[in-house]
């Protein structure tokens, strides 16, 4: 049975119907393009073309300007004409929403449209209602006639069209019928593409976007496997999760969910909505796109992807039975300690590369001792494991620490301490390869952690497969060196869940890339992909030792530079695994922010504003914030966010509690402190000494 891809087990890029925009293509054998958008006030004709050409000057290849009414359409024309005085003709794509006649203003003019079939002819009013078959097809009939006539335009002047849709701001008559699911977002823009294709234009470009990486990759894939059914073809899917944040965090969503379908081959443009300046975006769209295309403009990329030898299609040639691509399903292991069996996943730290371990270090994954009081503290983000390789650790550990150290030196540390009062039976676990395990005299009885190469040389992984399958200390920790480290992993999951091997899994993910926004990219596209698909009780990121060795004094993240000394590696790899698992909800340990890329229609600065929230909230563990900079992108696109702050008008607030309006028009300059009462309403709130 084919789902969305050609193969779970290799890389090849789905051939999707190949469209014009002006003078670039996208899809067909193209390569994957990036873009972003503009900022600025589409009526301030200088600052958006200024704006637009640092974009283009960063990488852009296309650029999306907002065009929120007909007097923004209309401007399209001078900020286009600016920009070709100025030698610059790099394809520009109108944002529409809510207004159709926007919409065939700026067809004539620019490259590209964007509509949002969920607000394009409907109007949202949280209201279910029930349709018969025949007052649906009603409400199709309607769609047709507003929209047609812009479908009409853009096939007559050449216009290409992104039918956009977005989670958060799905229709009252899809959520009515289809409930709040990828599946309604796919009929949402089902429903145009089969008008568009009945008028016979096919210059179509679709997006599935989400605040949700799960629920993004989810909707992508279903998707494509309505197209393959309905039209026998794909067209070309513009990836981008709607609302990422701004920082690491920021980032590292993304990451997971463009990566997540780009290393499936699905995907022939991307952007990063980031709540940032918008050039900021489009290195993070190259360092995402060069791991499958290098390019002379974009260097360092891998190559193209291709199939690895040793790397066949699993037994029974797929994974039916074994995972479930279009909603989320997390692998069934048995539980070894606190490892599997449906516990959330663990943390594993490698402290390995420093030369000795001083509860200092302790310090940056998350416990902090205290000399004086002889106590640690512990935070949300402390790692549950720490790898130490050849290290002893020379102190009393913090409570819930635990040890993971090669077998020569496990046992050693077992031979020193005995059976003292830290029990190190409790406290310290060995790491094997697998024939190493195989073949061990000396191993733990609660817990043995079992290295797994998957397909990385010619090797059979499952050659020692008999002497660890199920044995209840066993965790397996797979890795690849393959280029196709994740479907390598995939694949070996596959045939252990087929061999009825049910073993936790920790994902171990070791990145040579330079820059923290390429590790970020890295980590987050390799172990989070994975995670969206079920597969991983626990993770484990880590460098190879040219990588640690030059971890970049001067990476950069929304201005904010990294410490410098040898610590810094481990508290960004702590960081960044804690976030991949928040990104992917399968662990929260902190606030989570729904922050949309600021646009045109923005009424507040939302860089400063969100920093502002961020700077109050960020230790209220598991609540999550959407911070809005207008009703478009309100209480629909903040999808699942817990409460609510939306620009409502120039220097006004809305607060919502979930989609429920609490106070309108709240002075921008007691907004926060508002939304703090909200929260402490709400019960939501925690004093930040409380958690010191």
């Amino acid at each position: 049975m084919q789902y969305y891809t050609e193969s779970l087990t290799s890389y090849k890029r789905l051939r999707t119907r190949a469209v014009r925009i002006g003078d670039l293509w996208i899809g067909g054998d193209h390569p994957i393009r990036v873009q972003t958008m503009t900022t600025t006030d589409t009526m301030d004709t200088l600052a958006t073309v200024e704006q637009t050409i640092r974009c283009i000057e960063a990488g852009a290849e296309l650029v999306r300007i907002t065009a929120p009414s007909k007097k923004e359409a209309e401007n399209l024309q001078a900020i286009k004409d600016e920009l070709r005085r100025r030698g610059y003709t790099t394809p520009l794509v109108a944002d529409i929403h809510f207004t159709p006649n926007a919409a065939e203003i700026a067809a004539r003019i620019v490259e590209k449209v964007r509509v949002n079939p969920g607000n394009y002819v409907d109007k949202k009013k949280f209201e279910h209602i029930e349709y018969t078959d025949a007052e649906y097809a009603e409400e199709i009939d309607r769609i047709r006639e507003r929209f047609t006539p812009l479908v009409r335009i853009c096939r007559e002047h050449g216009t290409a069209m992104r039918i956009g849709t977005n989670h958060g701001s799905l229709s009252d008559r899809i959520l009515s019928r289809y409930g709040d699911t990828p599946m309604g977002m796919v009929e949402s823009a089902m429903e145009f593409l089969r008008i568009a294709r009945s008028e016979d234009y096919h210059g179509i470009v679709l997006s599935m976007k989400s605040s949700n990486p799960q629920v993004m990759v989810q909707a992508y894939r279903l998707l494509i496997r309505q197209m393959q059914q309905e039209f026998g073809e794909c067209y070309p899917l513009h990836l981008g999760v709607t609302e990422a944040g701004d920082g690491e965090d920021g980032r590292i969503k993304s990451a997971i969910g463009i990566g997540a379908l780009l290393e499936d081959g699905i995907g022939d443009t991307i952007r990063v909505s980031l709540t940032e300046d918008p050039e900021l975006e489009i290195p993070v769209c190259r360092d995402l796109v060069k791991r499958y295309h290098p390019t002379p403009s974009l260097p360092g990329g891998e190559g193209d992807l291709s199939p690895e030898a040793g790397t066949p299609p699993p037994p029974g040639g797929g994974w039916e039975g074994v995972f479930s691509p279009y909603a989320y399903k997390r692998r069934t292991s048995f539980a070894v300690s606190n490892i599997g069996g449906g516990q959330v996943p663990v943390v594993i730290a490698d402290l390995s590369k420093l030369p000795v371990i001083t509860p200092a270090d302790l310090k940056h994954i998350g416990y902090t001792y205290n000399e004086a009081t002889d106590k640690w503290t512990i935070a949300d983000t402390a790692a549950d494991y720490v790898f130490t390789g050849h290290l002893s650790v020379p102190f009393a550990l913090p409570g819930t620490l635990k040890v993971i150290q090669y077998p020569a030196t496990w046992e050693l540390t077992i031979e020193q301490h005995g059976i003292e009062a830290e029990n190190p039976l409790e406290k310290y676990f060995p790491i094997f390869d697998d024939a190493g395990f195989a073949g061990a005299m000396a191993k733990s009885r609660e817990l043995n952690f079992v290295m797994v190469d998957a397909y990385s040389s010619p090797t059979d992984p499952a050659t020692h497969l008999e002497a660890l399958a199920n044995d209840p200390s066993v965790v397996l920790c797979l890795s690849s060196t393959n280029k196709n480290a994740m479907q390598s992993v995939r694949r070996l999951v596959i045939e252990l869940d087929q061999r009825g091997v049910r073993n936790p899994v920790v994902l171990i993910t070791d990145s040579n890339w330079q820059t923290a926004d390429e590790h970020l990219v890295h980590f987050g596209v390799e172990a989070g992909a994975l995670l969206l698909d079920g597969i991983g009780d626990g993770i484990c990121l880590g460098m190879t030792p040219a990588a640690y060795a030059q971890f970049d004094q001067y990476n950069t993240l929304s201005g904010r530079r990294y410490s410098t000394g040898a610590d810094r590696a481990e508290r960004f790899l702590n960081s960044t695994a804690f976030s991949i698992l928040q990104a992917t909800r399968t662990r929260i340990s902190k606030t989570e922010y729904i922050s949309c890329p600021s646009c045109g229609r923005t009424l507040f600065d939302l860089q400063e504003t969100t920093a502002k929230i961020r700077a109050v909230t960020h230790h209220l563990k598991g609540v999550k914030i959407a911070i809005m900079g207008c009703i478009v992108n309100g209480p629909g696109e903040m999808a699942d966010a817990d409460f609510g702050y939306v620009g409502s008008g120039p220097g006004k607030i809305t607060l919502y509690k979930g989609k429920e309006v609490v106070k309108r028009n709240v002075p921008s300059e007691v907004a926060v402190e508002e939304l703090i009462g909200l929260l402490k309403a709400n019960g939501a709130w925690v004093e930040p000494a409380v958690l010191a």
